[in-house]
């Protein structure tokens, strides 16, 4: 996605080898004509795999996946990283180690929203290590559903996170493939 990978040239800041902060566009504030366009991006091209809902983590994932959502007609859920006195009881948890934080959370899914019969399309902001992506497939083929792809705004193609979702079998689409990052450096996947 050109515009994407303009955005990040032009406003990204890669502070590291590891780190990417986009906060001017994704995760503080939020460009929504991008948002949009990535949600045409991510429709297009899961158009045909019969989803009927799209998750995301909170909360980076969230603009991307309501545009998606929009565009396709369909509901979305958002996993929860906090706990909350009003969400227990029916829900389905898992841990997850966040690469950015380091540290682990319990992702949350109350059972309302999800069904036996849903085919999920799982929509994240980053792919470094894959433990968001996998914890979000470990809750929906917990409730018996499947995913029927991964969406990702952002993929460190270095990391071990692309591989391995691959690997397991899941349809991974990222809109911006970064194949090295440095201080003031970042260079994409051709």
């Amino acid at each position: 996605m050109e515009r994407l990978h303009k955005i990040i040239l032009e406003e990204g800041n890669a502070l590291s080898s590891n780190v990417l902060k986009v906060d001017s566009f994704l995760n503080h504030q939020v460009d929504p004509e991008l948002m949009y366009e990535m949600g045409t991006y991510f429709k297009n091209y899961f158009k045909d795999k019969g989803i009927t809902k799209i998750f995301t983590i909170e909360s980076s994932g969230i603009a991307p996946s309501v545009m998606t959502a929009m565009q396709m007609g369909l509901k979305m859920v958002t996993l929860k990283k906090q706990g909350s006195k009003i969400l227990s009881g029916d829900v389905y948890q898992t841990t997850v180690h966040s690469f950015t934080k380091d540290m682990n959370y319990e992702l949350t899914l109350s059972k309302k929203f999800i069904d036996s019969e849903d085919k999920i399309l799982i929509i994240d902001d980053f792919l470094a290590n894959g433990e968001a992506a996998l914890g979000a497939a470990r809750l929906v083929e917990e409730a018996g559903a499947s995913v029927a792809g991964i969406g990702i705004v952002i993929e460190k193609s270095f990391q071990p996170g692309p591989q391995i979702l691959k690997e397991k079998g899941y349809d991974v689409y990222s809109l911006a493939r970064i194949k090295k990052l440095g201080e003031n450096l970042i260079e994409f996947e051709k």
